[in-house]
């Protein structure tokens, strides 16, 4: 029996589909397999690690911001300067931020990133102040700055920082020299130098004169011997008695 021709088509097609349903559904060797990148976390940093690290950056910010003051003293509270010591804030909160949380769960940690964040709000707003050179925002922000500072400096102490609880100012030379900017040196007073101690000498023994009878007579201090007396009497080339 002969197949029509629009039939045999139709089988030729059907055929076909089956073969393709059927490499899709047993082609389970062919699929492509997708990896999922794998994420390296960071390890939390012990209490002591976090101190350690914190205190180095807050240690960099205060000598760059001592050694601003000092190298321009004479334009303290301008525009220019305020924006440069903002930047230096800005910059430590960030860079403390970025060590993350430590191990410990400790709330005296969540108060001084607190601290953090509103010093680095405060400074922001200080730039930006700066930025426009309007005079008048440049006086409150900088007072609200000041505050933030202290209330930063006051819960790093609390959590067991050291520089970051301590004024900008520049590093202590070693060998306790004095240090431009007024920083408090070893052994002396704050801002000043320490006089050089010189030892005494040592007193000389007074050994007492020996007494010597005072001196009588004329001139040169020479006692004169007494003139002798007359003589009298048979002495050869004497004259004699009447």
């Amino acid at each position: 029996m002969r197949i029509p021709g629009h039939k045999l088509s139709l089988l030729l097609i059907a055929a076909l589909m089956a073969l393709v349903v059927a490499g899709c559904s047993g082609g389970g060797s062919d699929e492509t397999e997708t990896t999922t990148p794998t994420v390296e976390e960071t390890t939390a940093l012990t209490k002591d690690e976090l101190i350690a690290q914190g205190d180095g950056i807050c240690a960099e910010v205060n000598a760059a911001v001592g050694a601003l003051s000092s190298s321009e003293s004479e334009e303290a509270g301008t525009a220019g300067q305020s924006e440069k010591v903002a930047n230096l804030y800005l910059g430590m909160v960030e860079r403390l931020q970025g060590l993350g949380a430590p191990e410990e769960n400790d709330s005296t940690y969540v108060k001084f990133t607190e601290a953090a964040e509103e010093l680095a709000k405060v400074e922001g707003e200080l730039k930006l102040a700066a930025e426009r050179e309007d005079v008048l925002a440049m006086e409150e922000a900088g007072q609200e700055a000041s505050a933030a500072l202290e209330e930063f400096q006051s819960q790093a102490g609390i959590y067991g920082f050291e520089d970051c609880s301590e004024e900008p100012g520049l590093p202590t030379p070693a060998g306790g020299e004095t240090a431009p900017g007024g920083e408090e040196l070893e052994g002396g007073e704050e801002g000043g130098v320490e006089p050089e101690y010189v030892e005494p000498a040592p007193e000389e023994e007074i050994v007492p004169e020996e007494e010597v009878a005072p001196e009588t007579g004329g001139a040169g201090g020479v006692e004169e011997a007494p003139a002798p007396a007359p003589e009298t009497g048979g002495s050869s080339g004497g004259v004699g008695p009447g």
